[in-house]
C-alpha cells in the first residue's frame, strides 16, 4: 500500500498540471477501452456472481454487483458526461483591489490524492475515476471483495485510457486484493493521501471515521424528513409525501420520517395511509398518527432515528413548524430535510433553522442528487461541514489557494 500510495502521490503532480484537452482524451479512450471490453467485462462479473451466490450474498447485494449491458451503457454515458463539463481546475474568482495596490483572488486546484473505499457495485469504479480525473486528481480505489474480479478487469481498461491520454497509468489504481487489511493502510498514509470518500453502509463508514488519519469525506446515514405544513397545498403535499417515500426505497435521499401539522392530519394522512398501504408500506405512528391510519403500528424512540431504506415509514402529528424544526433538528442526520408550505415565510424559517445539508422548500426529498442539482454527477453525499457539504461533485473534489497578482508592491 506504501508503494502504491507514492506512485499516486507522484501522478497527482501530472494530472494536476495536465490540460483538460488530455484529462478529457484520457477519458475518452477509457471509454472506448471499456466500449471494447463488454464481454471481459460481464465475464468477470460472472465470476463475481458465482462466488458471491456460493457466499450467500442477499439478493439486493447480487443486484447492486450485477453488471449488464444496460449498466455498462450508463457507465459510458456517464464516462461521456463527465467529459462534457466544465473543468473547475484553474479557475480564479473573487479577483478583488487592496489599499496597498495588489489584487487578491482565489484559485481552485485538486485535493492531490483521493481513497475511495465503497462496496458491490463496479460501476462506482467508473464514476470515481472519471470524476477524480476530471478535477485533476489522482485515485485509490478500494472496491469490495465480493467485485474483486469485475473491478480487475475494469481497471485493465483505465490503464489504457490513461497512457492513451499521455497520463501516468497510477493515476487511478484499483487495489487488487481482497485483504481487508489494505483498507487500514489506506487510511492512514496522510504522507499520500489527501481526502478518504467512504460509499457505502453505516458499519464501514463509522469504521473508515474513527480510524483514518487522513480527512474523511462521509455521511453516515440518511433520515430524512417532509414536514407538511397546516398552509400547506394538499395535493402537492400528497404528491410529494408519495414520492419521497416510494420512488425508491434503498437510497439515502428517501424521507424516513413524516411530520404532519396537527390541523392538516385529519385531511392528509387517511389518503395517504391508504396510498402507502397500497404500495406495501408499513407505517408507525404516533397515538394521534395512529388514529387516522388504521394498521399503522406503535412507533418507539428509535424509530425516530431509524434509516430504514426499506418500506417503512415513521409518522408523527406536531403542533406545528416550531415543533416540526425541533423535531427534525433533534433526529434528523442533517441528509435531506424539506417543508411543503404555501407561507413564504414559514418556509424561510424552515431554510434558515433547519440545520441540514440540504433544505427543501416543496420538493421531494429524492431530489437530494449532484445529477438533479446540475454537478452533471457526484462522488457522494456529505453531511460534514467543513470542505464539502450536500452532493459532492467536480468542485466538491478540488480546494482553493490565495492567488496575489502585484506590481512590486511592498508592505511598510
Amino acid at each position: 500500500m506504501a508503494e502504491v500510495g507514492s506512485a499516486a502521490r507522484a501522478a497527482s503532480r501530472a494530472v494536476a498540471v495536465a490540460p483538460t484537452a488530455v484529462r478529457n482524451r484520457a477519458l475518452l479512450a477509457v471509454h472506448d477501452a471499456l466500449d471494447g471490453a463488454r464481454t471481459g467485462l460481464i465475464e468477470a462479473n460472472r465470476q463475481d456472481l458465482e462466488q458471491g451466490r456460493a457466499r450467500d450474498l442477499e439478493a439486493p447485494l447480487l443486484d447492486r454487483l450485477e453488471l449488464t449491458p444496460a449498466r455498462i451503457d450508463a457507465m459510458l454515458e456517464g464516462l461521456r458526461q463527465v467529459v462534457a463539463l466544465p473543468d473547475p481546475v484553474g479557475s480564479i474568482s473573487d479577483m478583488r483591489s487592496m489599499p496597498s495596490g495588489i489584487q487578491v483572488g482565489r484559485m481552485r486546484v485538486p485535493l492531490g490524492v483521493i481513497g475511495i473505499i465503497y462496496e458491490s457495485r463496479p460501476n462506482v469504479t467508473v464514476e470515481a475515476a472519471s470524476l477524480c480525473l476530471k478535477s485533476g486528481n489522482a485515485a485509490i480505489l478500494r472496491g469490495g471483495s465480493e467485485s474483486l474480479a469485475s473491478n480487475c478487469a475494469i481497471a485493465d481498461c483505465l490503464r489504457q485510457g490513461l497512457q492513451f491520454g499521455g497520463l501516468p497509468a497510477t493515476a487511478v489504481q484499483v487495489v487488487a486484493t481482497a485483504d481487508r487489511s489494505a483498507v487500514g493502510h489506506l487510511i492512514a498514509m496522510p504522507e499520500y493521501v489527501d481526502v478518504i470518500v467512504p460509499r457505502g453502509g453505516k458499519g464501514l463508514i463509522e469504521r473508515i471515521s474513527r480510524d483514518a488519519r487522513v480527512p474523511v469525506i462521509k455521511h453516515l446515514d440518511g433520515v430524512c424528513h417532509v414536514y407538511i405544513d397546516e398552509f400547506a397545498d394538499d395535493e402537492m403535499a400528497f404528491s410529494i409525501a408519495v414520492n419521497a417515500k416510494t420512488q425508491r426505497y434503498g437510497t439515502c435521499n428517501t424521507m424516513e420520517t413524516l411530520l404532519v401539522a396537527e390541523s392538516k392530519a385529519a385531511a392528509i394522512l387517511p389518503r395517504l395511509a391508504q396510498a402507502y398501504v397500497e404500495a406495501g408500506v408499513e407505517l408507525r405512528g404516533c397515538p394521534r398518527a395512529m388514529a387516522l391510519m388504521p394498521g399503522a403500528k406503535p412507533a418507539s424512540e428509535q424509530d425516530w432515528r431509524e434509516e430504514y431504506l426499506a418500506p417503512i415509514l415513521a409518522v408523527r402529528v406536531v403542533a406545528g413548524l416550531e415543533q416540526a424544526i425541533e423535531h427534525i433538528n433533534t433526529y434528523s442526520s442533517q441528509h435531506t430535510d424539506s417543508i411543503v408550505t404555501q407561507e413564504h415565510g414559514r418556509a424561510m424559517r424552515f431554510l434558515r433553522e433547519v440545520d441540514s445539508s440540504s433544505v427543501m422548500v416543496n420538493a421531494s426529498t429524492r431530489l437530494a442528487d449532484g445529477f438533479e442539482y446540475g454537478l452533471g454527477a457526484e462522488i457522494g453525499i456529505s453531511t460534514d461541514k467543513i470542505h464539502a457539504r450536500g452532493p459532492v461533485g467536480l468542485e466538491g473534489l478540488t480546494t482553493q489557494k490565495f492567488v496575489v497578482l502585484g506590481e512590486g508592491q511592498l508592505r511598510s
